[in-house]
């Protein structure tokens, strides 16, 4: 039933997680905004895991230390109801090991649940884009939720969004030419991991 609510929501990025932040699937726009978690092994299908670990993530959101933080708060949040649970501490462990940052958030023990905001990206080919996500419950599992993101209707974010939605479900694919960015401008640098 929510891979077909996900199916249809072709318009907009969605995407369902479970505890852990564990990406448990997306739809096609979803995939083109962040990543093809599809394609990974599924122990890298995790939000921790792209914002800590891999280097694309750094790129991508335009605000990464939000990002992080938010990623960190969540994760304690879990913690704090699933003490015991070894895949979590396995996840943290990880993180903790390959992650300067995660370690330095991790310890300002902040806990918080994201169910509504804005997140900033800066997409390799569509540029610059300020979505609106809200994070619904889904009722027939407890431990998994549906993020959704729109953009605000008629905005450039709008636009970007309608252009990456073609490429992901039309018949041409996306140019190869990332959006441009000037490594000499401080608004295109990302904060170093």
């Amino acid at each position: 039933m929510v891979h077909r609510l996900l199916d249809t929501l072709d318009h907009v990025p969605a995407m369902v997680q479970g505890r852990r932040l564990d990406v448990l699937a997306c739809n096609k726009l979803a995939s083109a905004l962040y990543a093809d978690f599809d394609a990974r092994p599924h122990r890298e299908r995790n939000m921790a895991r792209f914002v800590f670990l891999d280097d694309t993530a750094l790129a991508l959101f335009a605000d990464w230390e939000q990002a992080a933080l938010d990623c960190v708060a969540t994760l304690r949040l879990y913690a704090g109801r699933h003490p015991h649970d070894p895949r979590l501490t396995e996840l943290i462990g990880e993180l903790s090991v390959h992650s300067a940052d995660f370690r330095r958030l991790w310890a300002d023990h902040n806990v918080l649940a994201h169910t509504t905001g804005v997140k900033r990206f800066h997409h390799p080919l569509v540029g610059d884009l300020a979505l609106d996500y809200e994070v619904l419950q889904v009722t027939g599992d407890p431990e998994q939720i549906l993020v959704i993101y729109t953009p605000e209707p008629a905005s450039p974010s709008a636009e970007a969004l309608a252009l990456l939605g073609s490429w992901t479900t039309g018949p041409a694919a996306p140019p190869t030419q990332p959006a441009t960015t000037d490594p000499q401008n401080p608004a295109d640098r990302r904060p170093p991991r």
